[in-house]
């Protein structure tokens, strides 16, 4: 497995980094680190940047402890910096891409999105974003669930970077009863209401286990949450219950101008909750 970790040196790039090199300690990967220099200045201003970066990545290599001793290696590449990332990616042919958050500006990230949410938008490669301080490997990780393809993979692929399995991953799925609304309008009684939700809970639960023993996804014990509420407002609130280390969840592919502009359930969950995200897209 090859491990990319990009950093623009400022502290939420070093949560990235340590956490990069924990993943690499436990799965034996190789580890590549990358720094994207502007290259929209003069020649002698780029050549400038490049050899700091290449300064200050070799002496990150051997002061961070989590990097010490792995196979690793520094790579500059210039450019935008999300199209840069990408290009390293390919490059390195890395299975997965771990990068800090990014300072937000409002009216730009409306409109064009941060550096990360860019990376995870147009590329092929699982996008792990750290949030959070690192003071151990994962031990727990929490999987959002939509009963799609793209999290069934996102499931898989999780496993396979070696983020908490079996028992130790939970699983939470939204589901929203469609008459509740009518029969409240009916003036049926809270009984029968809650009557019809229960029986919508039951119906999720047995097509949820249904999904993950169809995808081979089924373990025995795992914890699973079957709530009631939008995608996001539930994803938020058993985030905040089981106070997972990381959570997983899959991308929808999108093309054109809803790719550009609009938000998605992923969107939300990147931009508003303090918990690390491993971010899988769909299958090509």
């Amino acid at each position: 497995m090859h491990i990319l970790a990009a950093t623009d040196f400022s502290t939420r790039s070093q949560r990235a980094l340590r956490r990069a090199g924990l993943l690499a300690q436990d799965s034996g990967a190789e580890l590549t680190l990358v720094h994207v220099v502007d290259d929209d200045q003069p020649p002698d201003l780029v050549a400038l940047e490049r050899r700091e970066a290449e300064r200050i990545l070799g002496e990150q290599i051997g002061a961070i402890a989590e990097l010490r001793g792995l196979p690793s290696r520094a790579l500059i590449v210039e450019g935008d910096p999300f199209d840069g990332i990408l290009r390293a990616a390919a490059s390195a042919r890395a299975d997965l891409v771990v990068m800090g958050t990014h300072r937000k500006q409002l009216l730009r990230d409306i409109f064009v999105g941060t550096t990360i949410e860019r990376v995870i938008r147009t590329g092929p490669v699982p996008v792990l974003m750290v949030n959070r301080e690192v003071e151990q490997p994962y031990r727990t990780a929490l999987a959002a669930v939509d009963m799609s393809d793209p999290s069934a993979n996102a499931i898989r692929v999780g496993m396979s970077l070696g983020l908490p399995g079996a028992t130790r991953l939970a699983l939470v799925h939204a589901f929203e009863p469609l008459a509740k609304g009518k029969l409240v309008y009916a003036g049926l009684s809270q009984d029968s209401i809650d009557g019809y939700v229960a029986d919508e809970r039951d119906r999720a639960s047995k097509e949820l286990t249904a999904f993950l023993d169809a995808n081979g996804l089924d373990a025995p014990g795992r914890s699973m949450r079957i709530e009631e509420g939008a995608p996001f407002a539930v994803i938020a609130r058993v985030v905040a219950q089981l106070k997972s280390d990381v959570l997983i969840m899959g991308t929808h592919g999108r093309s054109g101008i809803a790719k550009a502009l609009l938000g998605s359930v992923a969107e939300e969950v990147l931009r508003s909750l303090d918990i690390d995200i491993l971010a899988v897209p769909p299958l090509q």
